[in-house]
């Protein structure tokens, strides 16, 4: 398989930061290998943030951070223009969207305004600025954290912008062994900012494109499809997934293949990755939607 060594590099080296939590780190390399983006919950402290920069150390690849509070504007995120003395043409300041990886900590801390103001970079790779249209950087990826416990305060993200992440995943507390491990090294963002970057932004849009060259048979396709028209007609669910979702159901799955080494998917990497791409995507008639999923995959043959 092509690049499989520099692949489990990857991962082997943030598992060294980022302890116990190997689907979340595989969940995080899918996300970047597709240009999509994550969402990412989790109580403070168990390393949401700590991810993001890891990632971006091994990869050399930049990083900017925006802790969204509820008094942010949309150009704090984005940018503005600025006229300054003795100069005709308006001089871009860009913002902190502007980077390869960029966490947005707490998102769900500021207004829907604000949030809106990163639909158009998740979706299309840019920012309009005044009218004047800016692209983002190649490889971009916005890693989004909210933490579920906390509601006052907060903004609950709009179906719209939920559907621009292909990942919704939670980080929980690490395995004892683990947290020993953490405590004894003092894992911490200093020891993050210590690695040296294993891969160049380069290497990583080259693997961007073998990833989307992974095959996907006309069978598991066809189960994709189900799986996804599935969830339009179950009578526990009120908003089933769009073809969106579907897109990023295929594409996660042949991310989610390729970093384990193979070059075609098999229903099990959509099985796999079912729950963390759609149970963001629907809303249910009070149900949780993992158990929802659960019960649609039964009632779907799987290929052979």
């Amino acid at each position: 398989m092509k690049d499989q060594g520099s692949i489990n590099t990857i991962i082997r080296e943030m598992q060294k930061v980022f302890l116990g939590q190997i689907d979340v780190v595989k969940y995080v390399l899918c996300t970047l290998l597709t240009g999509g983006h994550i969402l990412i919950e989790g109580v403070p402290g168990v390393g949401k943030t700590l991810i993001g920069l890891t990632l971006s150390r091994l990869l050399n690849l930049s990083f900017r951070r925006i802790q969204f509070t509820n008094d942010m504007l949309p150009s704090d995120v984005i940018g503005f223009h600025m006229f300054r003395k003795g100069s005709i043409e308006p001089e871009l300041i860009k913002g902190p969207v502007f980077a390869s990886i960029v966490l947005a900590d707490e998102i769900n801390r500021t207004s829907p305004k604000t949030q809106s103001a990163l639909l158009e970079a998740m979706q299309e790779g840019r920012v309009s600025i005044d009218g004047i249209t800016y692209p983002l950087s190649d490889p971009f990826m916005i890693i989004a954290t909210q933490n579920p416990i906390e509601i006052a305060g907060t903004f609950p993200l709009p179906e719209s912008q939920l559907d621009r992440f292909l990942i919704k995943t939670s980080v929980g507390y690490p395995p004892a062994q683990e947290e020993k491990e953490i405590i004894l090294r003092d894992i911490d963002h200093t020891y993050a900012l210590n690695l040296t970057h294993v891969m160049d932004r380069e290497h990583i849009i080259k693997l961007k494109s073998y990833v989307s060259q992974v095959v996907v048979h006309q069978d598991v396709l066809d189960y994709i499809i189900s799986v996804i028209r599935g969830t339009r007609a179950y009578p526990k669910i009120e908003l089933g997934a769009s073809p969106r979702g579907g897109l990023a159901l295929k594409r996660a799955s042949q991310a989610w293949a390729f970093i384990h080494g193979r070059n075609y998917i098999t229903p099990g990497d959509v099985t796999k990755m079912i729950f963390p791409v759609l149970s963001h995507r629907i809303i249910t008639r009070g149900v949780d939607p993992v158990s929802v999923l659960e019960e649609i995959i039964d009632t779907i043959p799987v290929p052979v």
